[in-house]
């Protein structure tokens, strides 16, 4: 639209060069006319034309591998950006301000409370552009000096001063951490001599009493860094009267207090001018009180943000604490999905991938081992799980340093706002420009004499008629245009607006809901269907195995495995060891400690509980390769050298999924007897049997392997675990309870209008006995599309999806992206989708 009118092109052009002018774009380098070319030379696009890249959330990009956030797709998406669609998301700031400069607005400036601030996060993103550009320059400067230094290879140039308590100084850890240099931690040995300088147990990690813990936090710093200070409500305060529109309003106030004591005198003339001076005053504190009070909502929901648990090893077992308790030495464990909490080597691990991109700014996915053992502070775990020895924390880290550079700024921008302000800009505009034309048609008929008395006499002749009689004629008219701008500006529409959706937020604080965007409660009242998962949201996520079928029979009690010969009790124990993220703590007096997702705690209960004991499980083998649980195959797998040319290729997961891999089977003596067309339909039937009464069925499976044909180390990061031709050991079947409320809060979205639908990666048949119980089922037959499972829903057209997605109330068997793509085409079809999910694999959907 602004391409086709050239005057609203040139009110975009003026405020770019306004802006540019007023920014900090000096920093770069650039010239206005390079950031910002004339209106001829713009091409003409929409906020298409520069935008973030993502393509994990739809799986389809632009030409240009580029997403925009604000319309929902890249320029080769199906989606349509109109004028006014923009998403409650973080939109990049070159689509806000094509967003802003496409419509007329009278303060640009300050459009909206809450509206982010452009120039403030052009700033911010430069800020961050010279920090890395300053690390960088540090480090090479390190490393040229170090060059010229260095008398032995591996031994840094910088003089180790040793700690109080420690084999090296705060300096030296952190400089080795930060510039990355590898050669000074081969010359200290490596993360084993680094762990032996720091006083850390590679195994056990640090005693973590706390007079350990304050010593090292004295001496190396805490994992916190300076935060700026909040702004006053003075602040608040000043820049609540600087909007145009009470600006506007204030004018009218003083001409109108002046006009009315001129007119009708001191008694009863300062009525109307003072009345609305004091609606000012009032919307000016109401104002400043609810930016104030909502920044300081935002402050502390970004406090309860930052604050994450992650698990560590202190005195030999796994313990969760904040990552503001974490300090130098602390062994942390990490696993996809897991925020890096500080900076730290590499101990031990299998296929951990970071992405690095946050701080690096390359979308490259960075594998981690011993070669490359350094990791940063704020980036993510993509892939894998691993160990990693905390050698740097807080302000000593770069993310550190980001961290205490900038300050996050939680202004937020709705839809409705956006509209609103708009909206409330084009009523000023007309106000105005009709005052102004009834007060020119008033003055001139006023002094051609066609405005007349209640007698019929015109009330100005020329030449007849006194100065004073014309000064207050013409006041009174003054007056009434004055009166139509007062009216007009609704100044109080956008300030409803804002105290609505405050208060909804403290509602919802109230129910214990974090809200972190304003446009959230403005949302969800529209919300016309909830996709929800089904482990850990409509379920405790507390596991128990209550069945087993070991051998080709059921094991009554579960943990009842005397029967079983024990070469097949000592697979399934190596199986059960190796093949997790979990640990088992056995400590000298006090109950058995279980770490791990809420399935490997049930699995490794399970195990302790028939005979397996967990460490010496562990001893007997040596881990060779591992391929992590992936939610898109349901299962993960591992292998394990024995002794001699021995290995031995674990897998867990689904149990459909693994029983379709089997070859055959192991009996109760532990002999193997092949997988024929009954024996699949009998352990179906065990399968289908647990999957009724809502247990979650997980099955083991193993093959023999051949160490000669398992490629070397450099090599093993691309080889694909054999996957195939494999012998079934055992299924089990985990009892994960509903939460209490559960039926009566998917009762109540019911008769709201809201339909409550389930999309779980868990077995279609135990999606079904789990909805029926909560009440998203009524029927246990009900047909296809209402049950269905996600690879038959994926293989279907768009087209398709977009006609049985309104039918669908379970989907089993989904991997993130078919919850990623019903939530896409109930959006198609109009509605507007509530996704809940506790895991990694919830996020493109959440996203979505």
């Amino acid at each position: 639209k602004r391409a086709k009118n050239p005057w609203i092109w040139g009110i975009s052009w003026r405020r770019r060069r306004s802006y540019e002018e007023s920014s900090s774009a000096s920093l770069l380098g650039v010239s206005p006319a390079a950031r910002f070319p004339p209106p001829e030379k713009v091409p003409r696009t929409g906020c298409h034309l520069s935008c973030d890249s993502m393509a994990q959330s739809s799986g389809k990009s632009s030409p240009s591998g580029r997403w925009d956030e604000e319309c929902g797709g890249g320029r080769g998406s199906e989606d349509i950006c109109g004028p006014f669609d923009i998403p409650p998301k973080n939109a990049p700031v070159e689509c806000l301000r094509r967003w802003r400069q496409a419509a007329l607005v009278l303060n640009a400036s300050r459009r909206f409370r809450y509206t982010l601030d452009l120039r403030k996060e052009e700033e911010k993103e430069q800020v961050r552009r010279k920090i890395r550009a300053h690390a960088q320059v540090i480090r090479a400067a390190f490393l040229f000096k170090e060059a010229g230094e260095r008398e032995k290879p591996g031994i840094p140039g910088v003089p180790t001063l040793p700690a109080i308590g420690f084999g090296i100084g705060q300096e030296v850890l952190t400089k080795i951490t930060r510039e990355h240099d590898f050669s000074a931690l081969q010359g200290y040995g490596g993360v084993k001599g680094l762990s032996s300088l720091l006083k850390t147990n590679l195994e056990k990690g640090i005693s973590g009493d706390e007079a350990e813990l304050l010593r090292r936090r004295n001496y190396f710093g805490s994992n916190t860094y300076p935060r700026k200070k909040g702004r006053s409500f003075w602040v608040f305060l000043w820049e609540a009267w600087q909007d145009l529109t009470l600006i506007i309003l204030m004018i009218a106030a003083a001409l109108s207090l002046v006009l009315g004591i001129k007119t009708e005198g001191i008694k009863e003339g300062w009525y109307d001018g003072g009345s609305i001076a004091f609606a000012v005053i009032i919307v000016i504190l109401v104002t400043a009180v609810s930016d104030y009070r909502q920044s300081l909502q935002f402050q502390n929901l970004n406090e309860e943000k930052s604050n994450i648990h992650l698990e560590v090893i202190r005195g030999g077992r796994r313990v969760e604490v904040s990552i503001f308790d974490l300090v130098v030495g602390d062994i942390v464990l990490l696993k996809i999905g897991d925020l890096v909490p500080a900076e730290g080597i590499f101990i031990s691990g299998h296929s951990l991938a970071i992405d690095e991109s946050s701080m690096t700014g390359e979308s490259k996915v960075v594998h981690k081992d011993q070669k490359a053992p350094f990791l940063m502070a704020g980036c993510k775990v993509a892939d894998g799980y691993g160990n990693m020895l905390v050698s740097a924390v807080g302000i000593n880290t770069e993310w550190g340093l980001l961290m205490a550079s900038i300050s996050e700024d939680n202004g937020e921008e709705t839809p409705l706002q956006v509209r609103l302000n708009g909206l409330a800009t084009f009523i000023g505009i007309v106000g105005l420009t009709v005052a102004v034309v009834v007060l020119v048609v008033l003055l001139v008929r006023y002094f051609t004499g066609h405005t007349k008395n209640p007698d019929g006499s015109a009330q100005f002749i020329k030449g007849q008629t006194s100065a004073k009689a014309a000064v207050n004629g013409a006041i009174k008219i003054l007056t009434i245009a004055v009166t139509i701008v007062v009216v007009a500006v609704p100044e109080g529409l956008p300030l409803a607006v804002t105290l609505t959706l405050a208060y909804s937020m403290r509602k919802m604080m109230a129910d214990k809901a974090l809200v972190r965007r304003l446009s959230a409660c403005e949302t969800m009242g529209s919300a016309t269907t909830i996709c929800s998962d089904k482990t850990g949201t409509l379920t405790l996520n507390q596991m128990t195995v209550v069945e087993a079928y070991i051998g080709g029979k059921k094991i009554d009690p579960p943990d009842n495995v005397r029967l079983i010969s024990s070469s097949v009790s000592s697979l399934l124990y190596e199986g059960i060891a190796q093949n997790t993220t979990g640990s088992v703590f056995k400590p000298e007096s006090g109950a058995l400690e279980l770490s791990g997702s809420p399935t490997e705690k049930a699995i490794l209960h399970w195990g302790v509980k028939v005979g397996m004991e967990f460490d010496y499980a562990k001893s007997k083998s040596s881990i060779i390769y591992v391929f992590p649980f992936n939610s898109e195959k349901k299962r993960g797998g591992v292998a394990v050298h024995l002794s001699g040319s021995e290995v031995h290729v674990h897998w867990k997961g689904a149990a459909e999924i693994v029983l379709a891999s089997c070859i055959g089977w192991l009996d109760i003596d532990g002999a193997m007897q092949p997988m024929t067309a009954d024996k699949v339909n009998e352990f179906k039937k065990y399968i289908e049997d647990m999957a009724s009464a809502s247990l979650r069925c997980i099955a083991f499976a193993y093959r023999h392997f051949n160490l000669e044909n398992i490629p070397n180390e450099e090599q093993r990061n691309d080889w694909l675990l054999p996957e195939d031709d494999l012998i079934l050991l055992a299924i089990v079947g985990m009892k994960d309870p509903c939460r209490s409320g559960v039926k009566e809060a998917v009762d109540l979205c019911t008769h709201a209008g809201v339909k409550v639908r389930m999309v779980t990666g868990d077995n279609l048949r135990t999606a079904k006995a789990i909805a029926l119980e909560c009440g998203i089922l009524k029927d246990a037959d009900a047909p296809e599309p209402i049950l269905i499972e996600g690879r038959t829903f994926r293989a279907k057209t768009t087209a398709e999806r977009e006609e049985i997605a309104e039918k669908i109330q379970v989907m089993g068997r989904s991997s993130p992206n078919d919850k990623l793509l019903l939530v896409q085409a109930l959006r198609r079809r109009g509605h507007v989708v509530a996704v809940t999910g506790d895991g990694t694999n919830d996020a493109p959907a959440l996203h979505e």
